[in-house]
């Protein structure tokens, strides 16, 4: 079966109702069923309880509790390099943003400023930069971190679709990533400007940053848009700066020059928080 052919019923699927009723089952405390719930997930992704912070599934009260779990201190010392990996998860794709064509998977690219929610202005600041694509499976920590000190200047919530983020979807949806939902947060750096997007998905019940909260929902369907430049607020390399609630995907854009990639990355390798990603190349 092709890719195409695969996703077709995603198509018909009524994902914003399944997202929204997902939500709500994750969010509610049902005590013991909350926890066969978890340790039914857990034993069929195969998640490591040996590195978060409250190991005992018992002391979850909620499912949003357990996804969002923390680690233990130290779990996922940062390596020596100028921009490290935000996510525990998988590469879908990274490398040069071909002007302003970012590459899904054969045969898809999607442009930056379809990405960022229509501001050709912002998306002209990545024109012949670097991108990097990476997806959270169920079984991954799912709180995200800084690749690198930053500080926010702007925060864009897209409407868009829920489809399913997995690589069998990346391959078959034209401009997936540009056309679900997501969070657009903006920074500026010692090297510039860099945007970090979540990208929403079927069952993602919601999206939520550190200096915000919830974004979504609620889900308006309008493009809302909060900006930051009267305050100050400065994330440190490694330090947290959002979460999803259930699985999904980070996209990472950064101007030119392009940026030297971790050799050993490649599509479909496995990551961790914390390890080396790239390092700036006209330093």
């Amino acid at each position: 079966m092709s890719d195409r052919s695969a996703v077709l019923p995603q198509y018909l699927f009524p994902k914003q109702a399944l997202t929204n009723f997902a939500g709500w089952v994750a969010g509610k405390e049902r005590g013991a069923v909350t926890t066969w719930i978890i340790r039914r997930f857990v034993a069929k992704y195969g998640v490591d309880m040996g590195e978060a912070l409250e190991s005992d599934i018992q002391h979850y009260k909620s499912f949003n509790q357990f996804f969002t779990r923390a680690l233990k201190p130290g779990a996922r010392p940062l390596a020596q390099a100028d921009l490290v990996c935000p996510v525990d998860g998988a590469i879908s794709q990274f490398g040069a943003i071909q002007g302003d064509q970012i590459f899904q998977a054969k045969g898809h690219n999607y442009t930056t400023t379809a990405l960022v929610g229509g501001d050709a202005t912002l998306a002209a600041k990545f024109a012949h930069g670097s991108f990097a694509t990476l997806y959270l499976s169920p079984k991954d920590y799912h709180r995200i971190h800084m690749p690198c000190d930053g500080r926010l200047v702007r925060m864009i919530h897209v409407p868009g679709d829920l489809f399913s983020v997995n690589p069998t979807t990346a391959r078959g949806v034209p401009g997936l990533f540009a056309r679900n939902e997501r969070v657009v947060c903006v920074f500026e750096s010692a090297h510039g400007p860099f945007v970090l997007v979540l990208v929403g998905a079927t069952i993602v019940g919601s999206m939520a940053t550190v200096w915000h909260g919830v974004v979504n929902p609620p889900r308006v369907g309008e493009l809302r848009e909060w900006h930051y430049t009267d305050q100050q607020i400065d994330i440190r390399k490694g330090d947290e700066m959002g979460r999803f609630l259930l699985g999904s995907t980070v996209v990472m854009l950064f101007p030119a020059p392009a940026l030297a990639f971790n050799q050993d990355w490649s599509p479909t390798r496995a990551i961790r928080l914390g390890e080396a990603m790239a390092n700036y190349t006209n330093l």
